[in-house]
């Protein structure tokens, strides 16, 4: 972890929930207003702790052993900011693997029972090691090319 302090109860609260295939322990984590922002994807952004219940219905469902962890902390400037790195694997129903990787930043109070208010959002799909090398990504970003 990057530091020591330890997470706040509702972030707890929501590994064990998302380990466990809890759904509605999950949302309960959520306030009714929760606000999701994905500032890579926007289009994705989303208010409301229903969408949380119909995304990780679908994930608990179609990954039935998905499981997270959180490989590193941080806390933010505010009191109530979470920089939280995570990674979340399991097995799709067709047999595909399922890997996730990336950062969550929570906006959640110290207490046990103040709930996650707003989330940034910027997990992605991870790529297997046969994915670009850097030079030939850097390429793809600069001018579509592959390297020489």
């Amino acid at each position: 972890m990057l530091n020591s302090t330890p997470l706040p109860p509702t972030l707890d609260r929501l590994l064990a929930a998302t380990n466990a295939h809890d759904i509605d322990g999950l949302v309960n984590c959520f306030s009714p207003d929760y606000h999701l922002a994905m500032p890579n994807h926007p289009a994705r952004d989303f208010t409301g702790n229903d969408q949380v219940r119909r995304n990780w219905t679908q994930f608990f469902t179609q990954i039935p052993d998905i499981e997270g962890s959180i490989t590193a902390t941080a806390r933010g400037p505010g009191s109530d900011q979470w920089w939280t790195e995570w990674e979340i694997r399991g097995t799709r129903r067709d047999g595909a693997p399922h890997l996730m990787r990336g950062v969550m930043i929570f906006t959640v109070g110290p207490d046990a029972s103040d709930l996650i208010r707003a989330n940034r959002f910027y997990l992605e799909p991870a790529e297997p090691k046969t994915g670009l090398d850097n030079d030939a990504f850097v390429a793809s970003l600069t001018d579509g090319g592959e390297r020489p």
